[in-house]
């Protein structure tokens, strides 16, 4: 089934996020950022932490995340 096909829905995958790359656990269209809870694309997926294994939606959002990480958001 792909995206053309009548009955598609997006839905949410399950990643482990590597250094530099990242394994799919659960099939999916997108994963959630972190902070914002917005749904990235798998294919525009480019910024996450490996040590939190979280996605984010864009380099300002994983900025915010570092910050909380170490205390000062």
């Amino acid at each position: 089934m792909n995206i053309l096909d009548s009955g598609f829905s997006p839905s949410e995958a399950q990643i482990r996020y590597l250094d530099a790359d990242y394994v799919v656990l659960k099939p999916g269209t997108f994963v959630r950022c972190a902070i914002t809870g917005r749904p990235i694309p798998i294919e525009d997926l480019a910024y996450w932490s490996v040590d939190r294994q979280e996605p984010y939606a864009n380099a300002e959002a994983a900025f915010t995340a570092y910050k909380r990480s170490i205390g000062e958001a």
